[in-house]
């Protein structure tokens, strides 16, 4: 889902750790939860690149009253309802083996257990993804960028074994996806590779935006890649594309 007041670092951790204490209040302390972290909120909770995201995607391991829990903290923050949410499970980003791979990163309120993703599971999951008017393909540049800064490079093929590991042998990853893996290791300037990534998803969200207002109810997930592709091929200096 997306909402207008962004999260960010700070204030994700100050929610969750809301969510904590209404749980434990509704549902006590012998039965603890588990939440894993996916997609911008992970990218929060582990990197300095992005300042914020607009989604809140998790897998939620708890009883009913999590549910409950999520409402009390919307309700009291201002939040709307579903803030954290499990809708990406119906993407073809979403593998069960996420479950086995997520890694620990805080608990709150001694009751509930938040876990995210390692970097070569996360960048596996954008480049399934692979939506150019969002932020996952700057956010397999920028991890990458992180990681080298860091002096813990990513290699390539242990991110062809994490989309293995998660999606199988033959896993069809889209072809902007396959073209900004293959040019990020090729030039090897992780931090121009963001950087421009970055404008280009500026200018694709432009180009839907556009024609949105245009063409009102006609754009949908599965047409576009197609209108993003028209679009770039008019632009000065590609005229001879058509």
């Amino acid at each position: 889902m997306s909402i207008d007041k962004p999260f960010t670092k700070e204030n994700l951790n100050t929610y969750l750790k809301e969510l904590g204490k209404e749980f434990r209040k509704l549902n006590g302390t012998k039965i603890p939860a588990e939440i894993i972290l996916i997609g911008g909120a992970a990218i929060l909770a582990n990197y300095g690149f992005r300042e914020a995201t607009y989604d809140i995607d998790a897998i939620i391991l708890a009883s009913s009253a999590m549910t409950y829990a999520i409402h009390r903290v919307g309700d009291k923050l201002g939040l709307p309802n579903g803030w954290l949410n499990a809708d990406f499970k119906k993407t073809n980003s979403f593998s069960d083996k996420l479950l086995e791979v997520s890694v620990y990163y805080k608990t709150f309120s001694n009751v509930l257990t938040v876990r995210t993703v390692a970097a070569e599971y996360l960048i596996a999951m954008k480049l399934m993804s692979g939506r150019q008017y969002k932020n996952d393909l700057s956010d397999i540049a920028g991890i990458l960028w992180e990681h080298e800064k860091n002096g813990i490079p990513i290699a390539k093929d242990v991110i062809d074994k994490a989309i293995a590991t998660l999606y199988g042998d033959n896993a069809k990853v889209p072809a902007a996806s396959q073209k900004t893996i293959a040019d990020a290791f090729s030039n090897g300037d992780f931090e121009s590779a963001y950087n421009a990534i970055r404008e280009n998803e500026a200018q694709s969200k432009d180009i839907l935006v556009d024609f949105d207002k245009a063409y009102p109810g006609e754009l949908n997930g599965e047409n576009i890649e197609k209108i993003l592709e028209q679009a770039r091929r008019k632009r000065p200096g590609n005229e001879d594309m058509n």
